[in-house]
């Protein structure tokens, strides 16, 4: 596994690979001179233990002598043996914890020590312990240079739009009037919706993301959502309706905050919905829940991409958003404490599942 900035792990201060497992972080003890660390001060501990089984053994022989003698001193002898080999392992494992730590220190996340069979049992969890901890830093890493390279890419392509007509307007190839000021306009806008949707998913993730919620009709909701999208939905030959299933008692929600995660939804399915057919933002409830479905009879979802389609910066191949949409949505129902779900086929259309709890989280 490479190291940071793509580093392969070398001969030298961590060691080299063997066999193509994972470096030995100081786990040698052999005639190369490593240090010893721990081992030093477990083999004094050890001296110590021994010294006094020895002499409470020289007690119980010239005391006792005969049979008691000789079976205390083997008790003795088997006692120094477990003893001696449970130090010597605990020794060598934190040895190795210590290596790795400074490799860690170092911004190498890929450091594993290793599963332990043997040796003491906090020694034991105390590895495991680190290596989990190294695992979900190295997880968090490749995330974050990741979303990065996703940001940089998502903004690189407005601002270049940005930057090449105000270049051509400057340069007299392009009028200063409306019609070329407007397309500057909106990649700006576009702009300010990626950071906010930005803005968001930061906040969101790192469970900062402020709820003001208070008690609010999920009908109305829906309802205020159809209205605010039926001018959009005429305009591309798509018949927008809502449909509420008996009667809905008030929840308690954020209302901007879930009318957003609706409006997202609409109008995906507007999008990937062709001329003549139908979008419906429906409502129920469940036992414990409420349940608001936004069904369509679209293209549908590629299966491939269907088990992503709620992680960040994930579009399809005909798909014109940022891919954060989706993701900002699973966020925002999440904080709620509730759950969010996808079903599509390819040329039958998808539905959208969001299911908030009744009492809150």
């Amino acid at each position: 596994m490479p190291g940071p900035e793509g580093r392969q792990p070398s001969e030298g201060r961590w060691g080299p690979w063997q066999d193509g497992g994972p470096p030995r972080w100081g786990g040698g003890y052999g005639p190369r001179g490593r240090r010893r660390g721990f081992g030093c001060i477990f083999f004094l501990l050890f001296l110590v233990v021994a010294g006094s089984l020895v002499a409470t053994t020289g007690f119980v022989l010239s005391h006792f002598g005969g049979v008691a003698g000789f079976i205390a001193l083997a008790v003795v002898v088997a006692f120094l043996v477990g003893v001696g080999r449970g130090l010597r392992s605990a020794a060598a494992t934190l040895d190795e914890l210590v290596e790795a730590t400074r490799a860690v220190e170092g911004g190498d996340y890929s450091v594993r020590v290793g599963p332990k069979r043997r040796g003491l049992r906090p020694v034991r969890q105390l590895v495991a312990g680190f290596d989990t901890m190294t695992a979900r830093l190295e997880t968090d890493e490749r995330q974050r240079r990741t979303l990065l390279a996703e940001i940089s890419h998502e903004l690189r392509t407005p601002l270049t739009v940005v930057q090449g007509n105000l270049e051509a307007i400057i340069d007299g190839v392009y009028p200063p009037d409306p019609a070329h000021l407007a397309v500057v306009l909106d990649e700006t806008r576009v702009l300010a919706r990626l950071i906010d949707d930005l803005r968001t998913m930061a906040l969101s993730e790192a469970g900062t993301l402020a709820l003001h919620r208070e008690p609010t009709d999920p009908e109305l909701l829906v309802v205020d959502v159809v209205r605010s999208f039926e001018a959009a939905a005429a305009a591309a030959g798509v018949e927008l309706t809502a449909a509420i299933e008996g009667d809905m008692p008030l929840i308690d929600m954020d209302p901007v905050r879930i009318r957003e995660v609706l409006a997202n939804l609409v109008a995906n399915a507007l999008r990937h919905t062709p001329s003549g057919g139908r979008v419906t933002v429906a409502g129920s409830t469940d036992t414990g829940w409420i349940r608001l479905e936004v069904r369509d009879t679209g293209r549908g979802v590629d299966p491939a991409l269907l088990p992503y389609i709620f992680d960040r910066f994930v579009t399809g191949d005909d798909s014109r958003g940022s891919g954060l949409g989706l993701a900002i949505a699973r966020q925002l129902v999440v904080a709620h404490g509730g759950e969010i779900g996808a079903e599509s086929m390819l040329g039958t259309g998808t539905t959208i599942r969001v299911r908030l709890p009744l009492t809150g989280d």
